[in-house]
């Protein structure tokens, strides 16, 4: 019968490549049953502020394939966008399904020497599970982010009711089953606060139940509670296969390799766990005042710091130079105290400069990939939440998992609230001196998890037995097909 080939769906953007690309990797790591073929959706965005190549570049095994899917002439319009961006982005991807359905037929026939096993999609991505029911095969989710928020989303799609309305209400609290504490209003994304945006992700849900399993790159022992809360038999097997990363070395084009090296000189010279990293993510610029109050902050602090600074761009339109340039911005008085004992660059090398040991503490937006890797290395959070679901990942690693040194937990890019210099300072001190005890606590308890989540991935681990069970399963869904019906 050939190899069992994997059609793997992943939503735009390198929040969503990086971990699914990371999954084939691993399932074809020492094992010669199965092949990968990654169909690229490009990003209905233009001017974005994503770093990255068109193509994965994480890719180490062999037998994965790419091929870029064609946009289709039947794009919903750009209006919706501005509506709810979750909602367009959903409608978005099901407009590829076409394009997607004659990729997959086109490259199975009866003369491969593959069988198609199956349908892997992303969590935008679930209306492809129309094309594996066309197909005939089973079709499984990739869910990039955490347990807890998989478990929001079924909770979306049983109270359809609130239609975001109840959710407004800045004094009300809500009993999620995948979190331990009942959750703040503040705490929800934006997305659940807006009508369109809330149906779109019930809707996604609904179809998260119609697959044949459930792959979330988390780590049980890090989500112990949400994971037990998603085993009620009402939703398809979970399997947690994290933390997959993308831990190796990249190339650099001159100008970020110039830059690399100067970080990681600077960072050489500073005492162990000493330096307190600021980074926000692709996406994680801000206005000018608040890039003053940063500024304030982090002086006032007294604390070494690596300071990954973007302000928002022109008329929301990105460049090179919006990116970087922060110099006018911030008063000349910043730049004369703090030159021994900062720095302050555009694009940052996160991995590299979270995995030395000069760093010890990160002030992060909280996206999933940001908050996996900072567990990896043992490197304690201080909470920043802008956009997505981070808004739930901060309140997750603050209050329920107490991972991290709470800074804000509703802060939402684009609003007029303003993170003062002062409650910065506080935050940093807190981690890095310790505080009331709050910062040496966290600090502990990361190192532990760290050591967990380095355990799970190893011969016998969580991680690595639910991989093991993913590819059973896999195997033993069939049938396999050469997609030739569906010519």
């Amino acid at each position: 019968m050939g190899k069992a080939e994997l059609v793997l769906i992943p939503g735009p953007g390198r929040g969503h490549m990086v971990p699914i690309v990371e999954f084939a990797n691993e399932l074809l790591s020492g094992d010669e049953r199965f092949s990968v073929s990654i169909l690229i959706i490009s990003s209905p965005f233009e001017n974005s502020p994503v770093r990255a190549d068109p193509m994965p570049t994480n890719i180490s095994q062999h037998h994965i394939q790419c091929f870029h899917v064609p946009k289709p002439s039947n794009l919903p319009p750009s209006e919706l966008y501005h509506e709810s961006p979750e909602n367009y982005f959903s409608l978005y991807i099901e407009s590829h399904k076409s394009q997607v359905k004659d990729i997959i037929v086109n490259r199975f026939t009866p003369t491969t020497p593959f069988r198609l096993a199956g349908l892997v999609v992303d969590l935008f991505c679930s209306s492809m599970n129309d094309v594996a029911r066309e197909l005939e095969v089973p079709s499984y989710l990739f869910f990039a982010s955490g347990a807890a928020f998989l478990g929001f989303t079924f909770y979306l799609h049983s109270h359809q009711e609130l239609h975001g309305a109840e959710f407004e209400k800045s004094d009300s609290e809500f009993h999620i089953p995948s979190y331990i504490n009942s959750v703040p209003a503040k705490a929800l994304p934006s997305f659940a606060l807006n009508k369109q945006g809330f149906v779109a992700f019930a809707a996604l849900s609904r179809e998260y139940k119609k697959t044949k399993g459930i792959i979330v790159n988390t780590v049980s022992e890090l989500e112990s509670h949400a994971v037990c809360s998603l085993s009620d038999g009402v939703i398809p097997p979970v399997y947690t296969v994290g933390p997959l990363l993308d831990l190796k070395v990249k190339s650099r084009t001159p100008s970020d390799q110039l830059e690399y090296d100067q970080i990681m000189s600077w960072l050489n010279d500073q005492p162990p766990k000493s330096v307190v990293f600021l980074c926000f993510g692709n996406y994680g610029y801000f206005s000018e005042a608040q890039l003053r109050e940063i500024a304030a902050g982090l002086e006032r602090s007294g604390k070494r710091f690596l300071w990954s600074a973007r302000k928002a761009p022109k008329d929301g339109k990105f460049s090179t130079a919006d990116d970087t340039d922060v110099t006018e911005i911030i008063p000349r008085e910043f730049w004369e105290k703090t030159k021994e004992v900062g720095r302050v660059c555009g694009w940052a090398p996160q991995v590299e400069v979270l995995s030395h040991p000069a760093v010890g503490g990160f002030v992060s937006h909280c996206g999933w990939n940001s908050i996996l890797e900072s567990m990896w290395f043992g490197v304690p959070i201080v909470t920043w939440p802008m956009y997505a679901e981070q808004q739930l990942d901060a309140f997750l690693l603050s209050r329920d998992l107490k991972l991290a040194v709470e800074l804000r937990i509703d802060y939402r890019r684009g609003s007029d609230d303003i993170v003062s210099g002062e409650e910065l300072e506080r935050a940093v001190r807190c981690l890095m001196d310790g505080g009331d005890g709050d910062g040496v606590l966290v600090r502990k308890r990361v190192e532990e998890m760290s050591m967990k989540c380095r355990g799970a991935v190893l011969e016998g681990g969580s991680s690595f037995q639910s991989f093991e069970r993913v590819k059973e399963t896999i195997l033993a869904n069939g049938p396999m097909t050469t997609c030739a019906r569906a010519t």
